[in-house]
């Protein structure tokens, strides 16, 4: 069958893998759509791992529903693309991101576990979610990237009439942005290097007001708009630069949350953060529990994730998406991957 698969620095094509066969536990399923995640991205610059077949934001058609009595044929799903121990302290507690398994044998984000970006894929059963009639394919595709904005906001305890600043304008910032909103921020700034992703998160309706990161008086900027400091600001951008603005935006006794991953060291203004008392707190992924609050929330129309959906393309026009995700110039949030298209 069809898979996109690394195949060097920058580079994705599409191959020929072989067909995923059901061996009695695992859920087997048709992908229906796989989305295209910034996390994929890092992977897709350094060109590793060789054969590496991305793709963990899901919405599937079950085949064969292995060891799962509870789904039958047919049945679409999701699933936390995560391989959590289920035996530690983290994993009794819910907390199955802190599991030192987690990411061991994640769906598309390990060579043992391919994921979307192929047509047919094994799931491990007790990760698997059934999703209601009621939403479309394409948002139960963004229910995961959903859900890491969701948990990001929850970390930075956001409340009503908080002013919050939200740094990069993908779809973690916008979705954290989404759900500020919905925690009845008063204000939602967003901070962004891509012009068109700017403006876009206020015609989308996410930001109040978008900042280019490139302005040289940003800061003076920001920190008059928000009166002295943003009570909450969500970094979803990771690079020393973004952390260093988050820093200098919040507000004295303010909440900064790290969701941005960066792939090596970073330095930040730390005695900023000391002499205004932040709490810091890295964000990553999210609760199971909060995964099935985003199903919830998109079954009783609690929140629309359609309009961040830019484009559905092919497993051949992958390689062309991801560069298109990285131009810089490009108002791109969500690809989705349609592998039968």
């Amino acid at each position: 069958m069809k898979a996109a698969a690394i195949k060097g620095k920058k580079l994705i094509e599409t191959t020929e893998v072989a067909e995923v066969k059901s061996e009695g536990n695992k859920v087997i399923a048709d992908i229906i759509l796989s989305g295209i995640c910034g996390s994929d991205i890092h992977n897709w610059d350094a060109g590793s791992p060789v054969g590496l077949v991305m793709g963990h934001e899901i919405c599937a058609r079950v085949v064969d529903p292995g060891s799962r009595s509870d789904l039958k044929v047919g049945d679409r799903i999701s699933a936390l693309p995560v391989s959590p121990c289920g035996k530690c302290e983290a994993c009794l507690s819910g907390n199955i991101q802190y599991c030192t398994e987690t990411w061991t044998h994640a769906l598309g984000l390990s060579l043992d576990n391919p994921g979307g970006l192929t047509q047919r894929i094994a799931i491990r059963p007790d990760m698997v979610i059934k999703v209601p009639d009621n939403i479309r394919d394409e948002e139960v595709a963004m229910v995961e990237p959903a859900s890491v904005g969701l948990h990001a906001v929850h970390l930075g305890n956001v409340k009503a009439g908080d002013k919050v600043l939200v740094i990069g304008g993908g779809i973690i910032g916008l979705m954290s942005g989404l759900f500020a909103k919905l925690q009845g921020a008063s204000y939602l700034a967003l901070m962004e290097v891509n012009e068109e992703r700017g403006k876009k998160s206020v015609e989308l309706e996410v930001a109040d007001e978008w900042f280019n990161a490139k302005d040289e008086n940003i800061m003076q900027t920001l920190m008059a708009k928000s009166n002295g400091g943003f009570d909450v600001v969500i970094d979803a951008s990771g690079n020393s630069s973004a952390v260093n603005s988050a820093v200098m935006a919040s507000k004295a006794g303010g909440t900064l949350v790290l969701a941005g991953v960066a792939t090596g060291p970073i330095n930040f203004y730390s005695v900023l953060a000391v002499t205004k008392e932040l709490t810091v707190k890295g964000s990553i992924a999210y609760t199971k529990r909060e995964f099935e609050m985003v199903i919830d929330l998109m079954s009783h129309k609690r929140i629309s994730v359609m309009k961040f959906l830019s484009d559905i393309v092919s497993l051949d026009e992958v390689q062309k998406s991801y560069e298109r995700l990285t131009s810089g110039n490009d108002s791109a949030i969500k690809i989705l991957v349609d592998p039968n298209k």
